[in-house]
């Protein structure tokens, strides 16, 4: 990480202003996957839109509630997607505000998911990261296009499915809202049957053929060069692919054997993370017809050069 990512580093809990009608509260959930913590924005000056917010805590749902003033009211709640760090605090949050939750159509939390995933996931693989809140259902569901209005405010919908597929980001004015679909401070984690390589570049396009001035993302500082962070994203996944493919050149392999071939400086304690990557890569190969799985299509599989 550079010298700008790790001098992010806010205090957790405390509600800082980033635009006009935007604030920060950054959740005290830090982790490897969630670097500093979970990002809860509050967006508006008297009607408030609550984006993510965030696992499962006392102290944060406090937090969010301490930074309102009294002229200030909760009126929508919005999940970027249903991992453990984003939704499981929005029922208590709902609870005590009396604001209903939205989330991406059909909203719980294998909504989005594509049929390759559906597949992987009724064969019994589970998905990795940051967990899945499998209990989140919300009130409300959105679709593309989308747009939530409060009083000085409007959010587009667009769903960015890839990290998980009932992702959506939000749009409003030049600012996107874009969880965890792009981050400064780490390349995003794609974990099949939760992400799919597939989508997550077809989303990284979609938002890429829009002009950004600045991209809130569910952990880390703003990225204020949009354009440039989604070529690297999507340059990034590029080399993996190259990588993976002249590996099977030498013959038919496992994810995890090409993972250990490929990851060579990663640490032992984090190859499980690098072989779903890889996985992730070959489903996507798989469905371009580029490889075939020996067998059916599985994490376990041998997979080898069309």
């Amino acid at each position: 990480m550079d010298a700008q990512t790790l001098a992010f580093n806010p205090e957790p809990g405390v509600a800082a202003q980033l635009e006009a009608n935007v604030r920060r509260v950054l959740a005290p959930n830090p982790s490897p996957m969630t670097f500093r913590g979970t990002n809860t924005y509050l967006i508006g000056c008297s009607e408030i839109a609550v984006i993510d917010p965030g696992p499962e805590s006392d102290a944060h749902l406090r937090a969010i509630l301490s930074a309102l003033t009294p002229e200030q009211t909760i009126t929508h709640i919005i999940v970027t997607h249903a991992h453990l760090d984003h939704s499981p605090l929005a029922k208590a949050l709902s609870e005590e505000t009396g604001a209903p939750i939205y989330a991406y159509a059909y909203g719980d939390a294998d909504a989005g998911r594509s049929p390759v995933m559906q597949t992987l996931a009724d064969s019994g693989l589970a998905g990795g990261g940051e967990g899945v809140d499998a209990d989140f259902l919300p009130d409300r569901v959105v679709c593309e296009g989308e747009v939530l209005r409060g009083r000085g405010w409007a959010l587009e919908v667009i769903h960015t499915p890839g990290h998980f597929g009932n992702h959506i980001s939000l749009a409003m004015e030049d600012m996107c809202f874009c969880g965890d679909h792009v981050m400064g401070w780490a390349s995003s984690l794609v974990s099949p049957p939760d992400g799919d390589l597939t989508d997550f570049m077809a989303s990284c396009a979609k938002l890429r053929a829009r002009d950004w001035r600045v991209f809130h993302a569910g952990h880390g500082a703003p990225i204020e060069n949009p354009a440039a962070r989604l070529d690297w994203l999507m340059a990034h996944r590029q080399g993996r692919e190259a990588e993976i493919l002249q590996a099977l050149r030498t013959g038919p392999a496992t994810a995890d054997a090409l993972a250990a071939e490929i990851y060579v400086e990663t640490p032992a304690a984090l190859l499980p993370a690098a072989t779903r990557n890889v996985f992730a890569h070959l489903v996507d190969l798989h469905g371009k017809n580029r490889v075939k799985a020996q067998g059916t299509l599985s994490a376990d599989a041998v997979f080898e050069l069309m």
